[in-house]
């Protein structure tokens, strides 16, 4: 790996936690709308709704955190009043939430290129797409067999204020750790939205096992490959 790489960032959902991403997403609505149906919200325009929130948050312009982007959309939505449930939301996000792990995968070399990272000095971050609260991101690293403390910064909704696939996600990070470019790797699953850090100007390293890349694109000519390959190439 190039010796001006400083910081190595992670994506999360189906690179160190291996899933089939539209099943997660499936079953964590459901939960979500299996709970607020009992504090009165229809759950099929909940689902959508929420849906809507989210996709705000991923059109952040940066001038807000995506946490106040989700909720003052949810407050257009269902009005000013129902933000007395938030709590319901994070409750939720620390309980039946929980219940979403038995549909993920596991793999033991996760927490081994995290560890080989670290033990070389490198700086490690999970720049998982902060849609989630803090709650929910640090339990999802947990499923991984990973722990929070392995990561310098996590990105969660609560700290950012981009999302993927917007290259200033990537940027707003970089600004955090005061760090360049040329310094940096991100190491992820999703063509789009992870190779949007090539826009940033970083290195990227596809990870292969749950490849996500809707426009066909072609990424031979970057790193690629499974997690062996991926501390092959740190080793090289």
């Amino acid at each position: 790996m190039d010796n001006k790489i400083k910081v190595v960032m992670f994506d999360l959902d189906a690179t160190l936690l291996p899933m089939d991403q539209d099943l997660f997403i499936e079953t964590y609505f459901k939960l979500l709308a299996k709970k607020m149906s009992e504090h009165g919200y229809e759950p099929k325009t909940l689902i959508e709704n929420v849906w809507k929130c989210t996709y705000s948050m991923i059109g952040n312009n940066g001038k807000e955190t995506n946490e106040a982007v989700f909720w003052k959309n949810f407050a257009q939505i269902y009005g000013e009043d129902n933000l007395k449930d938030t709590p319901l939301f994070d409750e939720f996000y620390a309980k039946e939430f929980l219940k979403a792990k038995e549909l993920l995968g596991f793999t033991p070399k996760a927490k081994e290129v995290v560890d080989l990272l670290k033990n070389k000095g490198y700086r490690t971050v999970l720049a998982t797409n902060p849609v989630f609260p803090a709650v929910a991101t640090r339990n999802r690293c947990r499923w991984a067999g990973l722990e929070p403390e392995d990561f310098e910064l996590i990105t969660t909704y609560e700290n950012s204020s981009f999302s993927k696939p917007n290259p200033e996600y990537f940027v707003e990070i970089m600004n955090k750790l005061n760090v360049t470019p040329e310094e940096c790797l991100m190491v992820g699953n999703d063509v789009l939205e992870d190779g949007a850090a090539l826009k940033a100007g970083m290195r990227v390293f596809f990870i292969t096992d749950c490849l996500i890349n809707k426009n066909n694109d072609d990424i031979s000519s970057y790193p690629h490959g499974d997690f062996d390959a991926l501390i092959n190439y740190i080793n090289t």
